[in-house]
């Protein structure tokens, strides 16, 4: 039993997804899996277990932020051995070419984080998805989502913020400059953690607002209605019938 999740052996299935959202958790649980049971309260961070599609599967919880995430993400893998952890997040769009809602699977997350600066000794580390993940997730979302039928499919670099109210926002425009499509706050750590233990994971996010135009949605949108994206990480990491 962790310290912070708090299940019992065998209660946490192989795979996991991760919203950050602790109520999202459970809207995902209840909208998506089949006999769900919940196995942890700890925090109010709730996490869940139950099938979909007759496949066992985990729902969990992980706070705001790479710091929070990370306590999850570490205690997922060396305390349940967890194979596969899916990140279901929200982002911001950093380019016109990325509309609100679209989808962004993300090969790699760059981040102004000093987490792998200390366990790398001040060397950079290049966190990247899990490839056999990532095509699945691309080919769960291009045959789920045709072109022009729903929201756009993104995949390619993403930024892992720190602060989520940044003291130097140009700096957040030169990574779109540079090909980085949206921001958000966790990818980065959980790519590096994957790789720590030689698990899988996988981030992908649904646009809940735009740096450049500044739309955005509301808190219950991202909450509860962000459905296509849990769907394509559920198809990649279990399969589909």
């Amino acid at each position: 039993m962790s310290t912070h999740i708090g299940a019992r052996p065998g209660e946490i299935a192989p795979v996991v997804l991760l919203p950050g959202d602790p109520l999202r958790a459970t809207w995902i649980a209840e909208t998506f899996l089949d006999d769900a049971k919940c196995y942890s309260e700890v925090r109010g961070m709730f996490g869940y277990t139950g099938t979909w599609q007759g496949r066992r599967v985990s729902v969990q919880g992980s706070g705001m932020g790479q710091p929070s995430m990370a306590i999850y993400v570490n205690e997922l893998f060396r305390e349940y051995d967890v194979e596969a952890i899916v990140r279901v997040g929200s982002c911001g769009a950093l380019t016109e070419k990325v509309a609100l809602r679209d989808i962004v699977i993300a090969s790699g997350a760059c981040t102004d984080s000093s987490m792998n600066r200390v366990r790398f000794e001040g060397l950079d580390f290049a966190p990247v998805a899990d490839f056999g993940l990532l095509r699945a997730a691309y080919d769960a979302a291009t045959q789920r989502v045709p072109a022009g039928e729903g929201p756009d499919v993104h995949v390619g670099p993403i930024f892992s913020n720190d602060s989520f109210y940044s003291p130097r926002p140009d700096l957040i425009g030169r990574m779109a400059d540079h090909g980085v499509l949206a921001v958000e706050m966790e990818a980065s750590a959980l790519y590096t953690l994957a790789a720590s233990f030689g698990r899988k994971a996988l981030a992908i996010c649904t646009v809940s607002d735009h740096v450049v135009t500044g739309e955005e949605t509301t808190a219950h949108e991202r909450e509860q209605t962000f459905g296509t994206m849990v769907e394509i990480a559920l198809e990649a990491a279990l399969g589909r019938d």
